[in-house]
């Protein structure tokens, strides 16, 4: 018997099918060990000796692994085709040797699909188990250790607040921040624009004013109404005609296929998706054979796959859409290593795949592919210059027009900001000499904008761009950050939080080394060297604790205070700016309000915290938060107006308070608030208004005709009815839920443990039938959150994981890995000795 080795479950029943009956195929469910999470795990004193812990969920898992490889005559490792792959491989041989159950003959094979021809030709194929690509591992591993486990411990006493610091994780949260900072200090700028609306032949058109009195006009030349006005007066007085008509023919090539970095950029893009969510449901259309192996820098293509793409081509279009030769391209990206090839569909006769967000995101993969491989799209733009007798004003005219779709007929690429080019509308045909009928001019106010915030999308392509990290895992650094409460997301942003910003000026002022971008990149370029043989994985790890230990010590001695001091005068600029008076910055406003004399501000560490406080306290109480530069104090801080309610007309304020954002508004001579709940990602006025006016009155009950009141509490969102209540899924069902629903809710938690206990949950989704217990699957609300069952075993979901995301094939691999780790121990309670 020949044992597989395969992470996922759902990959290792499809390649069963492929390989005959002599082979048995089982799932490791991912890494099997790791690095305890205490301290001692990695010694740097002992040459970098490393302990490692096989995970309490894997025991089970293992243990029928071990007992299969003690029957089998050959062990074949079939893990990814990647570093994490390959580190896999390597701990499922070491445990193995460890029990004494590894086989007399080990291979390892790879393959880029799974489907039967990949898979059957990487077993005619097999070779051992590549150590480089493993020392670049475990370098990355104790790396990331070291850095975590000597720094965190620091930030726990000298940092109030403070989680945990992680190495890449910890220059993406400093790329959010500084845009944030160039945000504040933005200051915008007025200009005007003079547009005259044309026609010409029935055709109507717009030329923008781009010489004025013989001047060239710039962006921002007309900076105020004044000016913007006599330009206007210019252009309607004079008499315009066609002095100059330009066209350029222009061609765009197709984008390559995509790598991880360019899928998860164009699913944010273009589908909404979080990088965490693409990659899963990449995950899943791999596992089913439906697309090549999704972690990958590599943008080439198998010539096998390319003559197969080009078929499909020529037999969906005319051959003018089929360049004479196949496209190859090259990886441009920084830093770029384990270069598979790119993310494409298997089979390029099939057009769909999967279900649901599945289905979307492999549209997209097919599509990008088949682009990659067709015709160059032809264009004509034409600029046309309209010139007054006089010759000193000039106005300008652009037009675009495609000659030939090419792969535009397929697909078109996404970007995260709109440019400022001009209108790229039809133009109509003109000459020379032609007068077009001047049907109006508008003088235009503009003001300049700040720098946008980073949408996932940018900020993989940022990171990308610097070399920071790795694609693969993007996805899991971005979920860091949102975990822990670094940042938060509003309309698809990134919004710095205080205890991020705080976090980010601490590493900057006594750890700048580490959390330069140059630092960061080239210590990945020297992983590199280490997964191409060139460099022992080990010399990179005492070059870096040679440094960075003392470092970290030499902090770690410093009083609280003194940090606080240190951080206080670095953070000058951003916590004191000048004021617009000219006054100090750190004068005290209550104490100028009172009198007293000697009111300076500064940062403060507390419990919950840095904030800023006056030196006259105890007799002095005014504070501001750390993240309220330049505030008027309070104890909390306000992040803006966000309107007016529509009917009281009271502004209402954003503001971030000890637990959270909430939002306040004055009423009645008192203050009402309301907490941000977490759900809602798209929040605005709109939302903040409804929040407010909680209570909400679904209707009088039909059976007491009492009212049934849809609040937010406590413990979330829940109906109540004459002192009984009724738990509701998520926040916009309190504003959306009707009456029969209601009664039913009421009715269910009325029934539940004699009338006294909770409504019995409803099912959020319901998938197909689990393949071996025959149950029904759902998705059904927890109290410790959702979780997917089949009737006997219930498995938690993630927690980045949205219920109505949840694929039949994700809930039976979550199942399958619950049901593989037996049932729960109950802890025993321990009895208190009677005194």
């Amino acid at each position: 018997m020949q044992l597989v080795i395969v992470e996922s479950p759902a990959k290792a029943k499809t390649i069963e099918k492929y390989l005959g009956a002599d082979y048995k195929v089982l799932a490791s469910y991912g890494h099997v060990r790791d690095l305890p999470p205490k301290d001692g795990s990695v010694r740097p004193d002992e040459d970098f000796a490393m302990d490692w812990e096989l995970y309490r969920d894997k025991q089970s898992r293992f243990k029928e692994i071990a007992d299969a490889a003690k029957n089998a005559d050959r062990l074949v490792l079939a893990t990814d085709p990647d570093r994490e792959g390959e580190a896999i491989s390597w701990h499922v041989q070491e445990l193995l040797a460890k029990r004494k159950a590894l086989p007399a003959k080990v291979d390892r094979v790879t393959f880029n699909a799974i489907t039967k021809s990949a898979v059957t030709e990487a077993m005619k194929s097999p070779r051992q188990i590549d150590t480089d690509l493993v020392d670049a591992y475990l370098a990355r591993r104790a790396l990331d250790y070291l850095f975590g486990f000597t720094l965190s411990p620091v930030l726990w006493r000298k940092l109030p607040g403070a989680k945990s610091a992680g190495r890449v994780q910890s220059v993406a949260l400093r790329l959010i921040c500084e845009r944030e900072h160039e945000i504040e200090l933005f200051r915008a700028e007025e200009y005007w624009s003079v547009v005259a609306h044309l026609e010409h032949d029935g055709t109507a058109f717009d030329a923008r004013l781009v010489r004025y009195n013989g001047a060239k006009l710039d962006k921002l030349t007309l900076v105020n109404e004044g000016s913007a006005l006599a330009a206007k007066a210019a252009v309607e007085a004079g008499r315009f005609m066609i002095e100059d008509i330009e066209t350029k023919p222009l061609k765009r090539n197709p984008p390559p296929p995509f790598t991880t970095s360019t899928l998860q950029q164009e699913a944010a893009r273009k589908l909404g998706f979080s990088a965490s969510h693409t990659m899963r449901c990449a995950q899943s259309l791999y596992e089913a054979g439906a697309i090549t192996y999704m972690r990958t820098d590599g943008v080439q293509m198998d010539p096998g796959a390319i003559n197969a793409l080009r078929d499909a081509i020529g037999e969906r279009y005319d051959s003018s859409y089929l360049p004479e030769k196949p496209r190859f391209y090259s990886t441009k990206a920084k830093n770029a290593q384990e270069a598979h090839e790119a993310i494409r569909p298997t089979n390029f006769t099939r057009d769909h795949a999967g279900s649901g967000d599945e289905s979307k995101l492999y549209d997209l993969i097919f599509k990008r592919a088949m682009a990659s491989q067709m015709a160059s799209a032809q264009l004509e733009r034409t600029t046309v210059t309209l010139r007054e007798a006089t010759g000193q004003h000039e106005l300008r005219a652009t037009g675009q027009v495609v000659k030939f779709p090419g792969y535009f007929a397929v697909y078109q690429e996404g970007f995260d900001e709109k440019s400022d080019e001009d209108d790229d509308g039809l133009l109509p045909v003109m000459h020379k000499g032609d007068c077009p009928l001047k049907r109006g001019v508008d003088a235009n106010q503009h003001f300049t904008q700040p720098p946008p915030r980073y949408s996932e999308a940018s900020l993989v392509k940022r990171l990308e761009e610097l070399g920071i990290g790795r694609p693969s895992t993007y996805a899991s650094t971005i979920q860091t950050l949102r975990d822990r409460d670094y940042v938060r997301m509003e309309k698809s942003r990134f919004h710095a939080e205080e205890s991020g910003r705080l976090l980010t000026a601490f590493l900057e002022r006594f750890f700048p080394t580490y959390v330069a971008y140059d630092f960061t990149a080239g210590m990945e370029d020297e992983l590199d060297t280490v997964s191409d043989g060139r460099e022992p994985w080990k010399e990179l790890l005492a070059k870096f604790w040679r440094d960075f230990k003392p470092k970290a010590d030499e902090v770690m001695e410093k009083l609280p205070s003194e940090v606080t001091e240190a951080l206080d005068s670095y953070l000058t600029d951003y916590l004191f700016p000048p004021r617009e008076d000219g006054g100090d910055p750190r004068a005290c406003p209550l104490c100028q309000s009172e009198g007293r004399e000697n009111g300076r501000l500064s940062l403060r560490g507390g419990k919950f915290g840095a904030f800023i406080a006056c030196a006259n306290y105890p007799e002095c109480k005014y504070t501001r938060r750390f993240a309220q530069p330049g505030g008027d104090g309070g104890d909390n801080g306000d992040d803006g107006v966000l309107g007016q309610h529509p009917e009281t007309g009271a502004a209402i304020h954003r503001k971030s308070g000890r637990f959270g954002p909430y939002i306040e508004m004055e009423a009645d001579g008192d203050k009402k608030r309301a907490s941000i709940p977490k759900d809602l990602d798209d929040f605005d006025l709109e939302w903040a208004v409804k929040l407010l006016d909680l209570p909400r009155i679904v209707g009088e009950h039909p059976e007491t005709g009492k009212e049934i009141e849809a609040a937010i509490g406590r413990y979330g969102p829940y109906l109540r009815h004459d002192g009984k209540y009724g738990k509701l899924s998520n926040t916009r069902e309190v504003f959306e839920i009707g009456m029969n629903r209601a009664v039913d809710i009421l009715a269910q938690a009325a029934n539940r443990n004699g009338g006294g206990g909770r409504a019995k949950a409803e099912p959020i989704k319901t998938l197909g039938a689990h393949p071996t217990s025959g149950g029904e699957i759902k998705v059904m609300p927890g109290r410790y959150g959702p979780y997917v069952t089949d009737g006997s075993t219930n498995a938690t979901l993630p927690k980045d994981v949205k219920p109505e995301d949840v694929t039949e094939a994700q809930a039976i691999e979550l199942i399958d890995a619950r049901a593989a780790k037996g049932p729960v121990k109950k802890k025993r309670r321990k009895t208190k000795k009677k005194t």
